[in-house]
C-alpha cells in the first residue's frame, strides 16, 4: 500500500459514524460494513496487502480464533470515532467505542501494510495488545506481537513517494477490486482445473486398467483344468520337478509350471484357488467398472462447473484450498467433504456413496437430491441448528454443480434425513420436503 492511498482512504472512512460488522472472510481478509451499507475489505497478506470495496461477501469459512471472536464483539456495533494514518507511516488506526462497554472505553484496530510483518492487531487505551491476527516472537522481531505485551511503535521511516490524487476513492477501490478479482479468478481456475483434470485422468486410467471380462474367465477356465490335469497325474510329479508335461482331456500337449515352495498334493488347489479367483474378478469387475466411470463423470462435471464459474467464491466451493487435509482430519472414507460457512457438506460421489451417506446421516441432517434426475445426494451437518438460507442455496448448487453438465434450470428438493426412506440402495422415499430452484449457466454448443 502506498502511503497516498492509506491518507485518502483514512479522509474517506472519517466520513462514517459507526461499524455494522467486523470479520474475516478470508484467511488475511477484513470485511469491515460501515452505517449498515458500505463494506471495505483489507487484505494482509504479507508482502502484498491492499484495500478495496465490493459488496458484503460471504466468509468461505467460519473463523472462530481468538482474535475473530473479539473482533466481533470489541468493534461490531461500535461508534467510529476517527481513522489516522499515525507518524505518516503505511497503517490505518481505526479508533472505537465498543458497544459492549458499560462505560467510556476507547480501543483501537491498527492495520499495518508493513511488508513482511502486515499485521492486524487490537489495542487497548494503554497501547496493550488485546490481540493479533498474526503473534510475533521475540526471535523473529524487536517488536513482540502477543496478548498483554505493549505494542511498539514502528521506527520512523522516510519514504520518498510520488503524492498523487486518487479522486473519487470509492471508485478507486471498486476498480481496485475489479482488476484483483479478475486476476484472482484466472489464477484460481488455472489452478483448480488442474487439480481436477489430474483427477480425471487418474480414473481413466484405472479404467483402461481394468481387466477384461472374457480374459478373466478364460483365465479361471484355464487355471482350473491345470489343476485337475494334476490331479490326474499325481503319481508321476516328484517333489523337484518344476514342470508337468502331459497332455489335456482332449489329447493335446501340455506343459504346466508347478508352483514353488508348495507340496506335490496342494498343488491341485493352487491352481483352483486362482481359478476361483479369476472368476470373482471376472463376477464384480462390472460393479468397479461403474464405480469408476461414476467418479470420473462427477469430477468431470466439477471441471466443467470450474469454467462456468464467474468468481473466485465459487470456485473455492467447488475446489476448496484445504481439501486434502479437511477429509484426512474428518476421517471420511465415502463421498467429497466441503465447508459452507461453517457446517460441513457431504457429498456422495455414485450410488455406493449416496447410500453410505445416508446410513451416516443424523436425523435432523438436512438432505438434498434434484428432483426426477439421477444426482449425487448431499448431505449438510446442522449439529440441530437452524440453516441460513444461503448455505442452503449454496449446497443445492453444489448439488446440480456434480450431478449434470446440461445448463438448465433444476429443482431440489431438500428435507431432514428422518423425513427420507430408504428403499432399494440409495433409491429413497421422501415427504415434508422444501424445493429450491437452481440455474445452471452453460454455454450453447452449435454443430
Amino acid at each position: 500500500m502506498k502511503l497516498y492511498e492509506l491518507k485518502a482512504i483514512a479522509k474517506r472512512l472519517n466520513n462514517f459514524t459507526f461499524i455494522s460488522r467486523a470479520r474475516r472472510i478470508e484467511d488475511n481478509t477484513l470485511e469491515i460494513m460501515f452505517d449498515k451499507s458500505e463494506s471495505y475489505f483489507f487484505n494482509l497478506t504479507r508482502g502484498h496487502s491492499f484495500i478495496y470495496k465490493a459488496p458484503s461477501q460471504r466468509p468461505l469459512q467460519g473463523y472462530n480464533a481468538p482474535f475473530d471472536t473479539l473482533l466481533h464483539s470489541l468493534m461490531s456495533g461500535g461508534k467510529l470515532i476517527s481513522v489516522e494514518v499515525p507518524n505518516d507511516d503505511r497503517i490505518l488506526r481505526f479508533t472505537i467505542a465498543p458497544k459492549s462497554s458499560y462505560k467510556d472505553k476507547i480501543i483501537y484496530l491498527q492495520l499495518e501494510f508493513t511488508g513482511k510483518n502486515t499485521n492486524a492487531i487490537l489495542i487497548d487505551d494503554n497501547e496493550v495488545i488485546i490481540e493479533a491476527l498474526r503473534h510475533i516472537d521475540a526471535d523473529s522481531s524487536f517488536r513482540v506481537i502477543r496478548p498483554g505485551m505493549e505494542l511498539l511503535a514502528i521506527p520512523p521511516f522516510e519514504r520518498n513517494e510520488e503524492k498523487q490524487d486518487i479522486g473519487d476513492v470509492d471508485r478507486y477501490l471498486e476498480e481496485k477490486f475489479t482488476q484483483i478479482e479478475a486476476k484472482k479468478l484466472l489464477e484460481m481456475k488455472k489452478q483448480k482445473l488442474s487439480t481436477v483434470a489430474k483427477k480425471v485422468k487418474k480414473f481413466e486410467q484405472l479404467l483402461n486398467k481394468l481387466p477384461n471380462e472374457e480374459k478373466l474367465l478364460q483365465t479361471a477356465l484355464e487355471h482350473k483344468n491345470y489343476g485337475n490335469l494334476i490331479l490326474a497325474n499325481l503319481y508321476q510329479i516328484k517333489p523337484y520337478d518344476t514342470k508337468l508335461k502331459t497332455f489335456d482331456f482332449e489329447g493335446n500337449e501340455v506343459s504346466i509350471a508347478l508352483p514353488k515352495d508348495v507340496k506335490v498334493n496342494r498343488m491341485s488347489d493352487y491352481y483352483f484357488n486362482l481359478s476361483k479367483r479369476a472368476k470373482s474378478k471376472a463376477k464384480n469387475v462390472h460393479i468397479e467398472q461403474e464405480n469408476l466411470s461414476s467418479k470420473k463423470a462427477f469430477y468431470e462435471n466439477i471441471y466443467y462447473a470450474l469454467e462456468q464459474a464467474n468468481t473466485p467464491y465459487e470456485l473455492e466451493l467447488l475446489v476448496p484450498k484445504r481439501a486434502k487435509s479437511l477429509r484426512k482430519k474428518e476421517k471420511l472414507r465415502e463421498g467429497e467433504l466441503f465447508w459452507i460457512e461453517g457446517y460441513k457438506v457431504l457429498v456422495g460421489r455414485n450410488s455406493n456413496e449416496n447410500q453410505k451417506l445416508l446410513e451416516i446421516a443424523k436425523a435432523n441432517d438436512l438432505w438434498m437430491h434434484i428432483r426426477n434426475v439421477p444426482s449425487s445426494h448431499v448431505i449438510i451437518k446442522t449439529d440441530k441448528q437452524n440453516l441460513p438460507d444461503s448455505v442452503i442455496q449454496a449446497a443445492a448448487k453444489l448439488c446440480v454443480d456434480f450431478s449434470v453438465k446440461n445448463p438448465g434450470d433444476y429443482e431440489v428438493d431438500y428435507t431432514k434425513r428422518k423425513f427420507v426412506k430408504v428403499q432399494e440402495g440409495s433409491n429413497v422415499f421422501y415427504n415434508k420436503y422444501d424445493t429450491i430452484r437452481v440455474t445452471k449457466e452453460g454455454v450453447e454448443i452449435r454443430i
